[in-house]
């Protein structure tokens, strides 16, 4: 069986845009009076979290849509990925400024877990669905 190499493609910058997710959502609250002496305050910008948030969305969807289709159809991979978004969503949204380091952080962990599993899936798939 031939393996999509767009698939693979899209779960590792997947897996990359989420840990860097993380690891911006757990170091900005710890770093955030040094970063405007650094030159980098723009990374405390509630619009630049809202953009790593839609970039990892949007590439979750689209990577584990198209293994799922075209490859394992294993459900597992979306519900964690589902999972990771609601982490990170409540942790957002919730009103709960100690929320917020603690969830968003784990949330992007639990993103990139799930696109390393649906990359193991299509790696081990055998069977190659035309829909």
């Amino acid at each position: 069986m031939k393996i999509t190499k767009t698939s693979i493609n899209l779960d590792s910058l997947g897996i990359t845009a989420s840990v860097l997710c993380a690891i911006h959502c757990a170091l900005v609250p710890l770093l955030i009076t040094f970063l405007p002496l650094w030159g980098l305050s723009f990374l405390a910008n509630e619009w630049v979290e809202i953009s790593m948030i839609l970039v990892s969305l949007i590439l979750g969807i689209w990577s584990l849509s198209i293994s799922y289709r075209k490859e394992h159809r294993t459900i597992y991979p979306t519900v964690i990925l589902v999972l990771g978004f609601a982490l990170i969503a409540t942790g957002h949204f919730s009103g709960y400024d100690f929320l917020e380091p603690i969830l968003i952080p784990i949330g992007g962990i639990v993103i990139a877990t799930a696109h390393f599993i649906n990359l193991k899936y299509v790696k081990s798939c055998t069977v190659k669905h035309n829909h």
